[in-house]
């Protein structure tokens, strides 16, 4: 597939992918293609969500990108460097959330904060940015005294306040509840009204459906689709599935691209309706589901207190 036929011609871009592979011994003999010929783009000032089974090379994917795993083959441009060879001066535009949090410090968050704000030339300011995340009542408290979602925020935190042009979000609201999730998309929104280019990894098809302007799907370790959230899956998201039940009480399903027609053409009941009749459309999830092929997958859409398990760590 073209991996920029959803962008405008002549679009400046942020991350440039042409068939990048990355491979993994596994045991003595046998090799795993963790990426197999990846093409991604990434607009500058845009969201883009990517999605994936276990295993599908979503983090090998990010990981390359953010320049602290080595590639098999392929040309990566992030930012106009190859991020494996990037100065220090590439890597202060660039912020990272990873999947897990690191070691806590024994210093407050305000501390912390402040700490890293003198590691940027252009910082924001810290006490702003503590109170963007929803930190500032524990900004006198010691990170290891911080509940997961509080540590998430911190890693948020600090990698936004160094102003980065891109970031890396990685599963980032692993342990939010649902209050504070909503919270956050508004904050990532912010974030992208600012010009921030953002690339996401996540598991909850209703954070990608909110905030992506893209949703990019890997299966195999190939890109397999990438479209707006509502259009991804492309004709499949033209077909509806129409039940209902006949007279009889016999229940009946049939998938058609015109269910008004259908409709009209039910045997209706003596008052004129048709019996528990529902005209319903593909979800995200459908999609998603039917990108990877059906595979069991641990994508979550209503359960945020899920852990989320290290994606890659089989084929590590």
């Amino acid at each position: 597939m073209t991996p920029d036929a959803t962008l405008p011609a002549g679009t400046d871009l942020a991350v440039r992918v042409r068939g990048l592979r990355k491979s993994y011994r596994v045991g003595r003999a046998t090799v795993r293609d963790a990426v197999a010929g990846v093409d991604l783009d990434v607009a500058r000032g845009e969201i883009l969500a990517l999605l994936g089974p276990n295993g599908a090379g979503k983090s090998t994917t990010t990981e390359v990108l953010e320049g602290i795993r080595h590639r098999d083959a392929g040309e990566v441009d992030v930012l106009g460097r190859d991020p494996w060879q990037a100065p220090l001066s590439w890597r202060a535009r660039v912020g990272v959330v990873l999947q897990d949090t690191s070691e806590p410090v024994d210093l407050t968050v305000a501390e912390l904060v402040h700490h890293w704000t003198r590691l940027s030339p252009h910082p924001r300011d810290a006490d702003e940015v503590i109170d963007l995340v929803g930190l500032t009542e524990k900004a006198r408290a010691r990170v290891p005294s911080l509940s997961g979602g509080q540590r998430r925020r911190l890693d948020v935190a600090l990698a936004v306040v160094g102003r980065p042009e891109l970031l890396f979000l990685d599963e980032p609201t692993t342990g939010f509840d649902p209050a504070a999730r909503r919270a956050f998309w508004d904050f990532v929104e912010g974030l992208r009204e600012e010009g921030t280019t953002i690339l996401l990894t996540t598991h909850y098809l209703d954070e990608a459906a909110r905030l992506a302007d893209r949703v990019a799907v890997i299966a195999g370790g190939r890109l397999v689709a990438c479209d707006p959230p509502e259009t991804l899956g492309g004709a499949l998201r033209e077909e509806s599935t129409v039940t209902w039940r006949d007279a009889d009480g016999l229940a009946h399903a049939h998938a058609t691209r015109t269910p008004t027609r259908l409709v009209r053409s039910l045997p209706t009941g003596p008052d004129g309706e048709v019996t528990d009749l529902q005209v319903a459309r593909l979800s995200l999830e459908d999609v998603y589901l039917h990108l990877i092929g059906g595979a069991a997958d641990d994508a979550r859409v209503a359960d945020p207190a899920t852990p989320t398990d290290d994606l890659e760590e089989a084929v590590r």
